[in-house]
């Protein structure tokens, strides 16, 4: 059936129809296979301290065999029906910028289920769906997308993930993810995009076609295709956004995590200076105070400097400023509900309400927060307020912009929209809050936030994401490793600037972080786009970066060559934010035509010219990585490598990094060899 727009072909065939876009088959249905089911559901959603337990109260779920096809103006109607059980409309045309555009109605608004088959090809590679941190590839197995603690140990099958299950339901699973987005990138080189904010699951099990799952009665969904990935990827955050370059100082050295007060700040960053280690900034997250819980050491939930921990802080901040050393904070959405700053907000009626009309307060953990209202415009400007007065005006350089993933699906909002259609939602319109402030202040591109948990909308608005609480151990699931595939996935979701915390975080179940996990951990942040320590939340237990003489060399070494890095690292920070074009990038974006690059989760391009093949196994003299064909630089011998497999020693300081011997930065790349032998 033909169509005024030549890239859309919708054919009738035997009972049904096929949907076509730019050659790719999106639909086919038939009475047989239908592409198409509604039913009606109910959620059933628990939430303790960010986990979920998610069910369906699943009523029914009708496949709609017929189809009728009407030609429109522009595009078509397809109306699908089961008798008179059930029914639903769905629009297929282009908009305004040319992508495929599909809309979902269900006849009744109560079949509030939908489940729509898209066509797909056995040997069909999918990335994406925000940040994922156990697969690259998604093909084979499903992801529920909804935002939420990311799990302690994510793997159903280790003790760690056993024990945190006992203790709170707080293991979690492989798809377990601060950063979901219901967006795919398909190796037929399209991608698919929902506008949707409610609970889905997209399930790409099958050979021939994946399933999307949508909690709701409508779903709004976009296509567009490329010749290449790379252009794929420009038109992809050309619908979603962009982040902007990164302030200049990010690129000078490392930023120290640092707790306890002013002096014991000047202390460590005087000894690591002294060491030699190139230094940008302190983060300091307890600026506020300090809470203790049986869980570790926790911040004060309420934005304020405290005056008696941090004494003559502004003073200092303009100090170190000066010395090229950045004073960054922390902050997240909520309110303790102890303090003041909830106090008023409660005042002024800007918490979310319970099913009484009561303030909503969520348990943290031994202690209790509101949640700010950030649909009501009122108590929107309130925080970003907050803000501005209180990290802005004080001379911060940046902050950890936590949370976002643990809005209750059980509380009432300003907008009246319902909690569980706004959870996934919530840390994007964080990520604005944060945004505006500096917009608003005159500081984009000269302060800096980062943030853990994001949606659709992040990558306009979220300037850096970190990928969140590692475990201070070697897990595939949890550990160093599990942020290779985290910083991929969402590469390939349109988000291209990322890091960790070097060392990890999470300090539980008699795990502590060993010297050797924090120097590789700093070996491969090295090459991420920002260097940040942690202490985790048992400082106590772990080795940190001033433990011993060695471990600061080792630093001094490593900022070396970061900073030396600086003017490679800056372009391709630019490039990412002229086209989307990410950072820390999966292989095949350069290296279309080689199907090994497909299959590759633990290693990646820095930019165009750096390979990394982080160490993530302890114990490790050496390490195997693969070298697409291509003409490769080992970054410490000077060794010529073409491609395949190939085995190189990985002394700690040394981890496997070749670069392209074409490359115009080779001259920026070849002195590494001498700042990794001092």
């Amino acid at each position: 059936m033909a169509s005024q727009y030549p890239a859309l072909h919708l054919a009738t065939i035997d009972n049904g129809f096929t949907l076509s876009f730019e050659e790719r088959l999106i639909l086919r249905h038939t009475r047989q296979s239908p592409c198409l089911w509604i039913g009606a559901g109910e959620a059933d959603i628990d939430m303790f301290r960010g986990n979920f337990s998610i069910k369906d109260k699943l009523n029914e779920k009708i496949a709609l065999t017929e189809a009728t096809v009407v030609k429109q103006s522009a595009g078509w109607t397809i109306h699908f029906s089961r008798s008179d059980t059930a029914n639903a409309t769905l629009t297929v045309g282009l908009d305004d910028n040319g992508r495929l555009l599909l809309k979902l109605h269900n006849g009744n608004a109560s079949q509030n289920r939908i489940w729509l088959r898209l066509a797909a090809q056995p040997e069909d590679h999918i990335y994406g769906c925000g940040e994922q941190f156990s697969y690259f590839d998604l093909r084979g197995k499903p992801f529920p997308l909804w935002t939420s603690e990311q799990g302690v140990g994510r793997n159903k099958k280790t003790q760690v993930t056993w024990l945190a299950d006992c203790k709170e339901n707080a293991g979690g699973d492989y798809y377990w993810t601060f950063f979901p987005q219901p967006t795919f990138v398909s190796t037929q080189k399209y991608y698919c995009h929902v506008d949707n904010s409610g609970y889905m699951n997209f399930d790409f099990s099958a050979p021939d076609f994946h399933e999307l799952a949508f909690w709701e009665d409508n779903a709004t969904l976009r296509f567009e295709c490329a010749p290449t990935y790379i252009e794929l990827l420009e038109k992809l955050t050309a619908l979603l956004g962009r982040q902007p370059e990164l302030p200049d100082w990010v690129y000078d050295g490392v930023i120290l995590g640092v707790q306890g007060g002013t002096e014991l700040c000047q202390q460590k960053l005087d000894k690591m200076r002294k060491g030699g280690v190139k230094v940008n900034g302190i983060w300091a997250q307890d600026w506020s105070g300090i809470r203790m819980t049986s869980f570790g050491k926790r911040v004060m939930w309420n934005w304020k400097w405290d005056r008696d921990l941090y004494p003559q802080l502004d003073e200092r901040i303009a100090q170190w400023q000066q010395e090229g050393v950045q004073y960054l904070t922390y902050t997240n959405p909520y309110v303790a509900s102890d303090r003041d700053l909830c106090e008023e907000a409660a005042k002024q009626g800007y918490l979310t309400k319970d099913a009484h009309g009561k303030d909503y307060h969520v348990e943290f953990g031994e202690f209790y927060a509101g949640v700010v209202d950030l649909t009501n415009p009122k108590a929107y400007d309130w925080y970003k307020d907050v803000i501005k007065q209180n990290l802005v005006a004080l001379g911060c350089g940046g902050w950890m912009a936590d949370f976002g993933e643990y809005l209750p699906t059980d509380t009432y909002l300003h907008n009246g929209v319902s909690a569980e259609i706004m959870h996934n939602a919530w840390p994007a319109l964080w990520a604005k809050c944060n945004y505006e402030a500096l917009e608003e202040t005159g500081k984009l591109g000269e302060v800096l936030f980062f943030m853990r948990a994001g949606y659709t909308g992040s990558q306009k608005h979220s300037l850096m994401m970190w990928a969140g609480d590692q475990n201070v151990d070697w897990s595939l699931d949890d550990g160093l490793a599990s942020v290779v595939p985290a910083a991929l996935s969402l590469a390939m979701t349109g988000h291209g600037l990322h890091h960790s915390d070097i060392g990890g975080y999470t300090t539980l179940f008699d795990m502590k972080r060993s010297k050797e996990l924090l120097l590789r951990w700093c070996d491969f942040s090295a090459f991420t786009p920002m260097m940040r320590t942690h202490e985790g939340n048992r400082p106590g237990d772990n080795w940190q970066f001033d433990s011993d003489a060695e471990t600061i060399a080792h630093f001094a070494r490593m900022t070396s060559v970061f900073t030396t890095l600086k003017p490679y690292i800056k372009a391709a920070v630019a490039q990412n934010a002229k086209t989307g074009l990410p950072v820390m990038r999966p292989l095949f974006l350069h290296y279309e035509e080689d199907a090994r690059t497909y299959e590759l989760k633990y290693q990646y391009l820095f930019g165009r010219d750096l390979l990394v093949a982080p160490v993530y196994e302890q114990g490790r003299s050496d390490w195997t990585l693969y070298l697409p064909q291509d003409k490769w630089i080992h970054a410490w011998t000077g060794e010529e490598y073409s491609g395949g497999k190939a085995t190189v020693r990985a002394p700690l300081g040394q981890p496997p990094v070749f670069y392209r011997a074409e490359s115009e930065w080779s001259a920026l790349f070849a002195p590494l060899r001498q700042i990794s032998a001092s």
